[in-house]
C-alpha cells in the first residue's frame, strides 16, 4: 500500500528572492558538499533551459543510495518541482517557491513523499515530523553557504 506523507515549512535567506532562486536551481554537482556528504556524486542533465535531469548517488552505511529526479524550473515565478523518477520514493514531488521580503526572501518548501508500504496514522505522522525536520536542518545549512557566498 503506497502512503503520501505530506510536510512543509518555511526557510529565511538573508539575500534577494531572486538572487535567492538563482542560487536555489544552479544545480551545482558540488552542492552535496554544502551539506555535508562529501562521498557524494551529481550528474546534470539539461533537457532544455528549464527541465533538467538530476542523478544523485550518495554513499550510505550500508551501501549506495541512488536516485533519479526531473526537475522542472519556473523561473517567472521562482518555483521548481522536483519529482523522483527513481529510488526508494518513486514518483514523490517537492515544490519549492521562493518568496520575495523587502531585500530578503524565504523559501516556501512542500512535499509530497510516498512511502510503498502500511503506515498506521500514527506512523505517518511521525515520518512526516521527521523528514521535514531533516530537510529543514538541510535547507538551513544551505541558506548559511548560500548567504556566506552571496553577502561577500
Amino acid at each position: 500500500m503506497t502512503v503520501v506523507v505530506r510536510y512543509g515549512f518555511k526557510q529565511h535567506f538573508a539575500v534577494s528572492a531572486d538572487m535567492a532562486y538563482l542560487w536555489c536551481t544552479d544545480f551545482d554537482p558540488k552542492d552535496h558538499v554544502l551539506i555535508g556528504q562529501t562521498n557524494a556524486k551529481r550528474e546534470v542533465t539539461y533537457l532544455t533551459k528549464d527541465t533538467l535531469i538530476l542523478n544523485d548517488t550518495i554513499q550510505a552505511e550500508n551501501g549506495e543510495a541512488k536516485k533519479k529526479k526531473m526537475v522542472q524550473c519556473y523561473p517567472d515565478q521562482r518555483r521548481w518541482v522536483s519529482t523522483h523518477l527513481s529510488g526508494p520514493n518513486k514518483y514523490s514531488q517537492y515544490i519549492y517557491e521562493i518568496l520575495a521580503e523587502k531585500d530578503n526572501s524565504t523559501l516556501e518548501f512542500t512535499a509530497n513523499h510516498l512511502e510503498y508500504q502500511k503506515l498506521s496514522g500514527k506512523a505517518t505522522e511521525q515520518l512526516s515530523e521527521k523528514l521535514c525536520k531533516h530537510d529543514l536542518d538541510i535547507w538551513t545549512l544551505l541558506a548559511k553557504a548560500m548567504e556566506k557566498e552571496l553577502n561577500q
